[in-house]
C-alpha cells in the first residue's frame, strides 16, 4: 500500500503536460556545479500546491543543443528530508523523442489518492541518455496540501 502511494507520488512529482490557470513556478537548483548538456528553465506545478485527490501536473521546461534519441529520468522523492520512493522512467514516454537542439518540456500528470500525507516533499530528477550520460540532474520542494473535502451526512 505504501508503495503504491510512493509510486502515485513520484509519478505525480515528473508531471509534465499543458500548463493549466493555477500553475506556479518553482524554484530549483541544479545537483552540482557541472556543465549539463540539458538547461532546466523552469519547473512549473498545478496547482501549487499539489492537492491530495486531485490532478497534479509538473511541467519541466529545458533546452539542449544535442539530439537525444532516448534515455531514461530517475527520479528519487523525500517526505520532510527522508527518502520514500525512487523509480526510473522511459525519457521518450515523458517528452517527444529524438529531442532535437533547442526547447523541449517533459511531462506527467498524476492523481495522488486521498491518503497521501500532507507536508513538505523533494524531487530530484536525473536525466541520462541512451549510453547512461547524465545529461542534466536537478531538485526541486513541493507541498502537498489537503484537497477540500465534503462532510457526509
Amino acid at each position: 500500500m505504501k508503495m503504491a502511494l510512493y509510486k502515485l507520488i513520484v509519478t505525480l512529482l515528473i508531471s509534465l503536460c499543458l500548463i493549466l490557470p493555477l500553475t506556479q513556478a518553482s524554484k530549483f537548483e541544479y545537483c552540482g556545479n557541472k556543465d549539463y548538456a540539458v538547461k532546466v528553465s523552469g519547473v512549473k506545478i498545478s496547482p501549487n500546491p499539489v492537492k491530495k485527490g486531485k490532478p497534479a501536473t509538473f511541467i519541466i521546461s529545458a533546452t539542449t543543443s544535442e539530439t537525444i534519441t532516448g534515455g531514461k529520468l530517475r527520479v528519487d522523492v523525500r517526505y520532510f528530508g527522508f527518502p520514500v520512493y525512487g523509480e526510473y522512467h522511459n525519457l521518450c514516454e515523458e517528452t517527444s523523442c529524438p529531442v532535437t537542439g533547442g526547447d523541449f518540456v517533459v511531462s506527467h500528470s498524476q492523481e495522488l489518492p486521498g491518503f497521501t500525507p500532507s507536508g513538505s516533499y523533494s524531487l530530484t530528477m536525473k536525466m541520462v541518455d541512451g549510453e547512461g550520460d547524465e545529461l542534466t540532474c536537478i531538485s526541486f520542494g513541493f507541498h502537498i496540501g489537503s484537497a477540500s473535502s465534503v462532510t457526509d451526512i
